[in-house]
């Protein structure tokens, strides 16, 4: 369910009746790559790999990828250890759906979608116009001709340096933390960003190829590759988040599980750039390669090593003690 849309796979997760199965899921489910998500898939396959098929197919098997290994991990730890609950679910009678219902649901969805499009995501462009087309100029405040003196320039380049070690250097750096930035209100908007910021301002198409000149000139293939695998495993959207909040029904749980899907982003598009541009010539050996490698190797220190005994322990020892007595 989840190719589709992120929040109808999470609120799925209800039917699972082990809450370490569940949060678990719902931890997980959110690196699938959903129809949000294929437009950053399609800019970047057309303007940096020559519309390769692969690059696709590699996103989707890399998303899956992600919620294997990942489950396989955290059920090494002691808040999700345990036996897998066998999943048995009774099915309802099913019947051929009424006209009338197939209507009213499809206005509700059509509906919803049209009041995102034209509340949140415009607002959020016309935000991102306002902030890179005014800035601070010769000590006073106005409109700039050239983006890289813009606010919103100047808030990119502020936390840009977290994205360093991913290759987001130059003057490319603070665009791909905008768009990342943009991207959690909704993945659509990472399209839309780089259109603002790349100064276009006819009617872009889905996949953007109006502008696939401009971001094929900014970004090499490992930086895209890296770029997009961040994007496409990192926190969804907010509505995501909001039906990750509801199913969790925990503030603790719910940040935890946003972190986690940052951080889990983040180092595997770190082991992507690094070990991939230390293969191919790209990278110099240096400390975030040395932290890739550690990353690695952790990883798979992890998904080898046996999971939490604890509860194997305590029922070994309450053995012991009853044939003791």
């Amino acid at each position: 369910m989840a190719t589709g849309c992120g929040v109808p796979g999470i609120m799925a997760s209800c039917t699972i009746e082990q809450d370490r199965d569940r949060k678990m899921t719902i931890m997980t489910t959110g690196f699938i790559p959903c129809g949000a998500k294929m437009p950053i898939i399609g800019l970047f396959a057309g303007a940096v790999f020559g519309g390769s098929p692969w690059v696709a197919t590699s996103t989707f098997f890399i998303g899956i990828a992600a919620v294997v290994l990942s489950g396989i991990m955290l059920k090494k730890f002691k808040a999700f250890a345990g036996e897998p609950a066998p999943f048995v679910m009774e099915l309802p009678a099913y019947h051929a759906p009424s006209a009338g219902n197939v209507l009213r649901a499809t206005w509700e969805r059509g509906w919803s979608f049209i009041k995102r499009a034209g509340t949140v995501i415009l607002l959020s462009t016309i935000v991102l116009w306002f902030l890179q087309g005014y800035g601070f100029t010769g000590g006073a405040f106005g409109p700039v001709e050239d983006n890289n003196s813009s606010l919103l320039a100047a808030a990119g380049n502020a936390v840009a340096w977290i994205f360093y070690p991913l290759g987001w250097t130059g003057d490319m750096a603070w665009k791909a933390t905008v768009a990342s930035f943009t991207g959690l209100i909704a993945k659509e908007n990472v399209v839309n960003t780089f259109a603002v910021l790349y100064h276009y301002a006819g009617e872009l198409s889905e996949n953007g190829d109006e502008i696939w000149a401009l971001v094929g000139a900014d970004f090499g293939a490992l930086t895209a590759y890296s770029f997009m695998i961040f994007n496409l495993l990192c926190a969804p959207c907010f509505a995501a988040m909001g039906a990750i909040k509801r199913e969790m029904n925990n503030g603790k749980w719910t940040a935890f599980a946003i972190g986690y899907m940052c951080a889990f982003a983040y180092v595997i598009s770190l082991i992507v750039y690094q070990i991939g541009g230390l293969i191919a010539g790209t990278v110099s050996f240096n400390l975030w390669t040395a932290a890739a490698l550690a990353a690695l190797a952790a990883m798979i220190c992890l998904l080898a090593r046996k999971g939490y005994q604890g509860g194997e322990r305590s029922r070994d020892l309450s053995s012991i003690a009853a044939a003791a007595q």
